[in-house]
This record gives structure tokens, C-alpha cells and sequence, in this order.
């Protein structure tokens, strides 16, 4: 089978370390790495290398080939077979294809292949009028993508290098002392390779992206606002996100700030506006030009002898907001009419008269002279009734802090006993 046959050595080691014996059944090994693997995977607080030396037990005693080697020429034989250079597979893929993919939530084999980029958000600043029409926005970012050269790889020949200090897990165990005679372990990212397990000598980087795998590129995006959009909608580009190795490219996300408009509210598709008109014009009728937000001159005029009364609210059909999906149907358009009454004292007495006559009068009349000779007289003034009560409160409070003084100062009663 070999050019050679190679001097025998140890073949009993892989079996020891997954605790079977040398005549285990390919369920009996099965069971053996599952359980093992399990309580020594880095992710569960397990040894990085008791983990690997799991799985490279595993990968030959699973394979009737290599396993056959294994057991008549030990270790030394093994490399021998696989050409001389005696290479496993990353110990992540071994768990991730026993274990069909599945992973702790942080397996690195998973986290390495599937895990997914960093979604970029920005806010939009919009205009009434632009959800209103419609509107396009050309933005210039910038966002890292994958080297051309090297194609993500970061090496000249694309084929970086396992890292000396974790040995291509990624992960290294320190051990620290926290206390007489107490030793404490940990996990963490190894330092060298930053938890890739790879390292890339100087000579071998790409002169393009200095092994970084990724460089800076300038983007236009054209983002379409459509008619209709509300208020914190967002705007998705898929996958125009940062690109890394191994990583499946992030979106960014657009989110539509509306800001304030100083004449025009909204709610959902419906518009609100206010508008002020004289006492005249409520009682005689008004009339006045909106422009409105796609810049068209609307005439709003009342009814021929309609009386507009203060906060009352008249609504336009169909000059509200475009729905979003269907920019051909539209809210409603409410004006509410503030009426503006004129200052005291600038109506002479004919003009009170003449008022009379027109405006309606309550059933019960005016009051003839005998009636208001019985009464007596009283004078109002104007007053602001918000002030008026904050006023009354703080009284309130101030005497009723008084009065619990006066009855400490008092100091304690004496009773009568009861004969």
C-alpha cells in the first residue's frame, strides 16, 4: 500500500481518547464523540484542544480506510497514507457535519460560514411634500467590499496560513491564579489571529488590501421615496451592506424621518390645517386660496349663508395624502376655522342696534325695566382663568402648611378624666 512501510507506533491513542475500545462499532464510536464532543466544545466552556484531538480521533476511526491504517502502522502510518503531510480537517466542520449543521448558538464553524453582516442604518429627513409627490435622493457612501485581487483572501497565493497560537481554532484557554491554591480558566478569542485562525506572513500579503481582505469603495444610492410613506418607514437595499470573508452581506436601511411642515399636519392619509377668519366673514360667508403641498392654488369658500362657528371643522374629499401602494387614492383634506371676534368696545351703540335687529335673540327676550330694577348690580372683569386657579392652589397650600405649625406650637392637649 505504501512506498515504504513505515515503522509501527502507537495506534491505540485515538481509541483512549474517545474512551472505546480498539473493537468499537462505528455506533459505539458514534455515541462515544457525541457525548464527548458535547461537554468539551469551547462554546460549552470546554479544552480547544481535548476538543480537537476529539475530532481527529473521530475523523480516522470513522473511516474504514484510514482506520485500517491507523491500526496496523499507528499515527506515523496515518500521515504516510495522506501523502506525508498528515492534515485534518478544521475540527468545527467535523461537529458541524456530525451534528447536521446544528451548533450551540456560537459554534465558530457556523459563525464562520453562516453568520450574517451587520445590517448599516441611517435616518432619511424628508419634506411633507416629498411623501406627498414622491421624491428621489442620491446618497454617496462608503462601505468596505471584498479585495479583487486576492478575492477576500488577504495572501498573495490565497491560501493563508493555520495560526500558531490556537492551531486554526480560533480560541485559546488561559489559566490564571485568583487565590490561594484556586486556578481559574478561560476561553477567549486568540489574540494572533483575532479568532480567524488564520495568519498571514508580511511576504505574503496582498499588496492591494495589506491583508486585510477588504478595501473602501464609494457608492451612489438612488433611494426612492413613493407616495404615501409614513413616518419611520424603511427603505431596505439588500446586501449593500460591508462585505467580509465567509459572511453573508448586511443590508442598508433607510429610515424616513418626516420632519415638521408649518402649515399642513398629518395623520395617516388625512390632512389638517387651521384658518382664521374674522366674525364678518363666519357670519357673511369667506373665501381663500390654499396652495396646497404639489403646489396647486385651491379656492375654499363657505356656503351662501352659512354661519361658521369657532372650532368647527369642514372636510375637502380626496386632498389628503396618496395611500401608500395606491398613490390614486387619497385621504381627506379638514380645515378647522378659528373665528376671530372683534376688540372690546369698537361697536357704537347704532351698530349694536342694527346687530338686533339682524341677529337672532334668545326665546326669552330682553328684560323690561321692573325686572332689572329688582336686581342688584354687578361688574365684571376680564381675568385669565389658567392663572387664576395656580393662584388659588398656592393659597391653598400656604394656609394649610400654617396651619399645621400653629398646631405643633400648640403642643399636646390635655383631657378631662371621666369621673
Amino acid at each position: 500500500m505504501f512506498g515504504r512501510v513505515p515503522r509501527r507506533s502507537n495506534n491505540t491513542k485515538y481509541y483512549e481518547v474517545l474512551g472505546v475500545s480498539s473493537t468499537a462499532s462505528q455506533d459505539e464510536l458514534k455515541k462515544a464523540y457525541r457525548k464527548a464532543a458535547i461537554k468539551s466544545h469551547p462554546d460549552k466552556g470546554g479544552d480547544p484542544e481535548k476538543f480537537k484531538e476529539l475530532s481527529q480521533a473521530y475523523e480516522v476511526l470513522s473511516d474504514p480506510e484510514k482506520r485500517e491504517i491507523y491500526d496496523q502502522y499507528g499515527e506515523d502510518g496515518l500521515k504516510e497514507g495522506m501523502g506525508g503531510g498528515g492534515d485534518f480537517h478544521n475540527p468545527f466542520d467535523i461537529f458541524e457535519q456530525f451534528f447536521g449543521g446544528g451548533s450551540f448558538g456560537g459554534s465558530r464553524s457556523r459563525v464562520r460560514r453562516q453568520k450574517r453582516g451587520e445590517d448599516v442604518v441611517h435616518s432619511l429627513k424628508v419634506s411633507l411634500e416629498d411623501v406627498y409627490n414622491g421624491a428621489t435622493k442620491k446618497l454617496s457612501l462608503s462601505r468596505n467590499v471584498l479585495c479583487s485581487k486576492c478575492k477576500g483572501k488577504g495572501t498573495k497565493s490565497g491560501a493563508p496560513g493555520t495560526c500558531y497560537g490556537c492551531h486554526g481554532i480560533g480560541m485559546k484557554t488561559i489559566t490564571r491564579q485568583i487565590g490561594l491554591g484556586m486556578i481559574q480558566q478561560m476561553n477567549t478569542v486568540c489574540p494572533e489571529c483575532t479568532g480567524s485562525g488564520e495568519i498571514i506572513r508580511e511576504r505574503d500579503r496582498c499588496p492591494s488590501c495589506r491583508a486585510n481582505k477588504v478595501v473602501q469603495e464609494k457608492k451612489v444610492l438612488e433611494v426612492h421615496i413613493e407616495k404615501g410613506m409614513q413616518h419611520g418607514q424603511k427603505i431596505v437595499f439588500q446586501g449593500e451592506a460591508d462585505e467580509a470573508p465567509d459572511t453573508v452581506t448586511g443590508d442598508i436601511v433607510f429610515i424616513l424621518q418626516v420632519k415638521e411642515h408649518p402649515r399642513f399636519k398629518r395623520k395617516y392619509d388625512d390632512l389638517f390645517i387651521e384658518h382664521t377668519v374674522s366674525l364678518t366673514e363666519a357670519l357673511c360667508g369667506f373665501q381663500f386660496i390654499l396652495t396646497h403641498l404639489d403646489g396647486r392654488q385651491l379656492l375654499i369658500k363657505s356656503n351662501p349663508g352659512e354661519i361658521i362657528k369657532p372650532g368647527q371643522h369642514k372636510a375637502i374629499n380626496d386632498e389628503g395624502v396618496p395611500q401608500y401602494g395606491r398613490p390614486f387614492m387619497k385621504g381627506r383634506l379638514f380645515v378647522e376655522f378659528n373665528v376671530e371676534f372683534p376688540e372690546s368696545g369698537t361697536l357704537s351703540p347704532d351698530q349694536c342696534r342694527a346687530l338686533e335687529k339682524v341677529l337672532p335673540q334668545l326665546p326669552r327676550g330682553r328684560l323690561s325695566d321692573m325686572e332689572v330694577d329688582q336686581c342688584e348690580e354687578t361688574i365684571m372683569h376680564d381675568v385669565n382663568i389658567e392663572e387664576e386657579m395656580r393662584r388659588r392652589k398656592y393659597q391653598r397650600q400656604r394656609e394649610a402648611y400654617e396651619d399645621v405649625d400653629e398646631d405643633e406650637d400648640a403642643g399636646p392637649r390635655v383631657q378631662c378624666a371621666q369621673q
